[in-house]
């Protein structure tokens, strides 16, 4: 990816929504606002892999591979963001 920016952009506009949703109430949990969150993703990216189709017979037969694929990006991303929260964390 060239230019990481405008990528980077949308998904802070994403975490600036989650907090801004903790906010509003003190009932919310960061729990359950990363719950939705991830629901909404997982909504979204079912519907970004149904859009490469031309019929749910197509879609059935590739469902593992649409699987792999998200789960592979999501696990890679995850890490790396763990790790920095490893490397900046502070004892108290």
């Amino acid at each position: 990816m060239e230019n990481k920016e405008p990528f980077i952009k949308r998904a802070d506009a994403y975490i600036f929504l989650a907090n801004e949703q903790l906010s509003e109430t003190e009932t919310l949990t960061p729990g359950e606002v990363s719950a939705s969150f991830l629901f909404g993703a997982a909504r979204f990216n079912a519907w970004v892999a149904a859009c490469e189709f031309e019929s749910a017979e197509n879609m059935k037969e590739a469902k593992d591979e649409i699987t792999e694929y998200f789960l592979k990006e999501y696990k890679q991303m995850l890490e790396q963001h763990i790790d920095s929260h490893i490397e900046a964390f502070e004892f108290k």
